[in-house]
């Protein structure tokens, strides 16, 4: 019955728990082989005692082959209590491959890892509260160990420690187990086979001495047997061939215990001195072995030092290329400062300009004052206008009125004419009758007759007439000036008028464009914060400003002397 080994890890990880040993919460804290070494503490405290439980390095989270290093240890360390306690020979089949453990994480070799582990525990001298440990847990648990624990008793084979197999196969298994663990682990195996060799020759000299005690036993009784009757003689005489026999036969096992007792002393001498040759050779193979380990150690110690000098190379790179942008910071924080001293002598420059505009602000605040009166003035001088518009339309009206008298009388006077040419015709005729004197002296009389022979009503009205004519003349005259002059004047206020008109809207316009050129500035000082810019603004607005008011002034008076320069 097989068992998958990922599932086995899950549910053996459960059953190390129970043991309360630290770091075991999950497979990841196995791989370290720390939480392992403690649960193999607790299982046997005889065989892992405290000795070997400092061997496991636990600060080796970080490296991998440290943590392969901890495993090799366990694995070497389970062999032997494996083979010299349970008397047990693991099979190739259950031995993991801890390269993949410390390295990747694997399931499948820690899962053959704990089995083995879960094998000492049922086979140690506390199995049976192991067991009962085990019964605890949950039933889908204790199946998967079950199983475990079948495949893995089913599949070792037992091997007791006198048996002459084991002998033959122990340079293979202390081979094995060295190449495994790259430790000293043939001391152990010596010595355990020196305690078997000398367990059996005790064996073999116990059993000579019994032979011995029965022989001597059986010659008393063959002694005494000398004395007895021949009756007896003849009744015991089987037997005594049959003791005799025996005797032989024990004589014979004793002659061939002899000689294997002295082949056993003679082997045991070679072996005596294999086992001091292997003993001095242990010793140089466990010394060499600590510092094949401790170089191993350090070799993995230096492979991580390695890497950390590989890191530390591509941070060295890279601060050279940031050494090297440092540089070009350099010589920029160079340029700028030459910029800055730049900057600090135009800000020097603007904050000079700066105390000027604060000095010209009364100006402009007078300026401001000069603004507002012109407006004041402007006002008054479209009233002015509007009045003088006003009047000259009267005298517009009061003119077409004069025009339709004038028409009017124009009408009289040419209806007075002709009534008058009537009437010096007739007088004329009159006059030709006596054949009057000289044109001009004739021109007087018919006059004069003329005036003599109208009626009195006809010339007061001719004389009426002809001094409103006269006065009317004299009025048109008048009123014709005033006109004129009037009209001069209206059109001279017009040109003021359309002329301030002209130049009110465009200083509103200035204006507006004033304040968009503020609000632009004072963006740009919030934006920026340059004090720099905010001077220069300053300035400007203000060189604006004075330029407009002093354009304003020059055309509201006409006079240069009037405007101020900036």
């Amino acid at each position: 019955m097989s068992v998958d080994k990922a599932n086995l890890c899950d549910s053996l990880l459960t059953w190390l728990q129970t043991f309360q040993v630290p770091s075991c919460d999950s497979k990841r804290d196995l791989t370290s082989g720390v939480a392992i070494a403690h649960v193999l503490h607790r299982i046997d405290p005889s065989w892992f005692n405290e000795t070997w439980l400092g061997r496991i390095k636990e600060e080796s989270e970080a490296n991998w082959r440290l943590k392969v290093s901890n495993l090799k240890k366990v694995l070497q360390s389970m062999l032997e209590y494996y083979h010299d306690v349970l008397g047990q020979q693991v099979s190739d089949e259950h031995l993991p491959d801890v390269n993949l453990i410390g390295e990747m994480g694997d399931g499948t070799e820690l899962g053959k890892l704990l089995q083995l582990v879960l094998g000492c525990a049922v086979s140690c001298e506390k199995k049976q509260e192991q067991i009962q440990q085990i019964m605890t847990l949950e039933e889908s648990v204790q199946h998967v160990v079950m199983t475990a624990i079948q495949e893995l008793l089913t599949k070792e084979p037992s091997l007791e420690p006198g048996s002459p197999e084991s002998y033959g196969d122990f340079d293979y298994q202390s081979r094995k187990y060295y190449f495994l663990s790259e430790e000293a682990g043939e001391k152990e195996d010596l010595t355990q086979h020196c305690r078997d060799l000398e367990h059996q020759l005790s064996l073999g000299v116990e059993e000579r001495l019994s032979l011995q005690t029965e022989i001597r036993s059986l010659r008393e009784r063959l002694s005494r047997s000398d004395s007895l009757d021949a009756s007896t003689t003849a009744i015991t005489g089987k037997k005594l061939l049959l003791l005799q026999s025996q005797m032989e036969q024990l004589q014979e096992e004793n002659y061939r215990l002899e000689n294997s007792r002295d082949d056993l002393s003679v082997r045991a001498e070679t072996l005596e001195r294999e086992v001091a040759d292997l003993l001095q050779r242990n010793e140089e193979l466990t010394s060499l072995a600590h510092e094949a380990q401790a170089l191993k150690d350090e070799m993995d110690i230096l492979r991580h030092s390695s890497d950390r000098v590989n890191q530390l190379e591509a941070l060295v790179d890279t601060y050279k290329r940031k050494l090297e942008d440092l540089g070009d910071l350099r010589r920029q924080v160079r340029l700028l400062e030459e910029r800055n001293t730049v900057y600090m002598q135009r800000t020097c420059e603007l904050e000079e300009e700066l105390r000027r505009a604060n000095a010209v602000r009364s100006q402009l605040d007078t300026y401001k004052r000069q603004a507002h009166e012109l407006h004041t003035k402007h006002t008054a001088e479209a009233m002015k206008a509007e009045k003088w518009q006003f009047e000259y339309k009267n005298l517009h009206d009061k003119y077409e009125a004069l025009l339709k008298e004038k028409e009017r009388l124009i009408s009289e006077r040419d209806s007075l004419r002709e009534a008058n040419d009537e009437l010096r015709c007739a007088q004329v005729q009159q006059e030709y009758l006596k054949g009057t004197g000289d044109l001009s002296d004739g021109d007087v009389t018919v006059g004069n007759l003329a005036a003599e022979i109208l009626p009195t009503e006809l010339k007061e009205t001719v004389v009426r007439l002809q001094s409103e004519n006269k006065m009317l003349c004299a009025q048109e005259e008048t009123y014709m000036q005033k006109l004129v002059k009037v009209q001069a004047e209206l059109e001279e206020a017009q040109r003021s008028k359309n002329t301030l008109e002209t130049q009110n809207r465009l200083n509103l316009q200035q204006i507006s464009e004033l304040r968009s050129q503020v609000e632009e500035l004072q963006k740009a000082l919030q934006q920026q914060d340059s004090k720099n810019e905010d001077v220069s603004g300053i300035i400007c607005a203000l060189a604006l400003f004075f330029l407009t008011v002093n354009r304003h002034i020059f055309h509201s008076h006409g006079s240069p002397e009037t405007s101020y320069s900036f």
